[in-house]
């Protein structure tokens, strides 16, 4: 699919991108992939994630290859003048600049909102922080410290606080600034006005923890650790099969109704109400695996999911890629020879594209 020639939502919008590593990156492949024209700004050493591997594919790591196609790399040395002014001459000739340096370095270049700002009135600025410009802005911003002072380690595992398996605060917080970033377009196209875009990583996560931390602000409550399990729903976890693990995720009475009726369990006045088995949770977990064990996971997976009973295997990545090639989503994409993961978004009249291979460093 490398060079498609359909014009995307985003055709004619430019981004000079200064991110580095994740966050910022992800937001910027996400617009690219919508249309937008991205540069990416790298120092002549590289963004550093092209130096993050095992794994490398077609010599290249494959963490910088995840993030930055559909884009051109201008490799520039800020701390020369020749460099600081091509970088100044691309930030003002864009419609859009993204950053996530530490807060105070962009001003030292006078590359900051407000210098550029004061000669092009319609830039969009978008800053990338850990913890915002204010009394977190020395902090450094790397996903497994937000993960952890932000209260995520402290809800996820069984024993000990654990990280999520992937960066997710940093891919949660690039949703969040390309969110951002086309509100402030959909304003200059009213008013012609451009403006400051602003997410941090702490704040992204508090928003992102959703019920947990509705839990906490509405209701004093402070969750601990849970497992697999939820605060508020039951059976909804992963169970024993005769092979491997599965979850159920049972959302509502009448789905409960159908599973029980399917175990061929008998009537337990316990498990009458979500709120009764999540008060017997051990309890309704303990008889669950019992019967669970008896049979593999595909055989439940078969028996349950026509029930309607929200249910299935754990798979590793390799069987979740298959199981959405078998569902017809198209997971992935060839870009020039490399297999890349699609972009979920789909549009029926301007979709994603993908013209552009992850760029080699100049």
């Amino acid at each position: 699919m490398g060079g498609s020639d359909r014009v995307g939502s985003l055709d004619g919008i430019v981004i000079a991108d200064f991110g580095r590593v994740l966050a910022a990156p992800y937001a910027t492949m996400v617009l690219a992939d919508l249309g937008a024209e991205v540069i990416k700004i790298e120092h002549p050493r590289g963004d550093e994630t092209r130096a993050w591997g095992p794994p490398y594919a077609h010599g290249q790591a494959t963490y910088f290859l995840s993030v930055n196609r559909n884009k051109v790399s201008r490799t520039i040395d800020l701390a020369t003048p020749e460099g600081l002014a091509e970088a100044r001459e691309l930030a003002l000739g864009a419609d859009v600049v993204v950053e996530n340096f530490r807060p105070g370095t962009m001003r030292k270049f006078g590359l900051d909102h407000e210098s550029l700002r004061a000669v092009h009135k319609g830039l969009v600025y978008c800053s990338v922080t850990g913890f915002g410009a204010g009394g977190g802005a020395a902090l450094p911003g790397y996903d497994l410290l937000v993960q952890a002072v932000g209260g995520l380690m402290s809800v996820t595992g069984t024993t000990e606080p654990t990280k999520v398996g992937v960066a997710l605060v940093d891919v949660l917080t690039g949703l969040h600034a390309a969110v951002g970033i086309l509100a402030a377009l959909r304003h200059r196209d009213r008013t012609g006005e451009g403006q400051l875009v602003e997410v941090d990583l702490l704040s992204v996560l508090l928003s992102s923890m959703v019920n947990q931390s509705a839990g906490y602000t509405l209701a004093g409550v402070v969750p601990g650790l849970m497992g697999n399990r939820h605060p508020s729903i039951a059976p909804y976890e992963v169970f024993p099969t005769a092979d491997r693990p599965m979850v159920l995720a049972v959302g509502n009475d009448r789905q409960f109704e159908r599973l029980w009726a399917a175990l061929d369990l008998d009537p337990d006045p316990r498990f009458a109400t979500n709120s009764d088995r999540v008060a017997h949770v051990d309890a309704l977990a303990d008889l669950l695996s019992d019967r669970l064990r008896t049979r593999p996971a595909a055989e439940w997976f078969a028996l349950l999911t026509p029930l309607g009973v929200p249910c299935g295997p754990v798979n590793d990545l390799a069987g979740a890629v298959e199981l959405a090639r078998s569902l017809g989503l198209g997971p992935t994409v060839d870009v020039d020879g490399l297999t890349l993961v699609a972009n979920p978004i789909r549009l029926s009249e301007t979709p994603a594209t993908y013209r552009l291979p992850p760029p080699e460093l100049e």
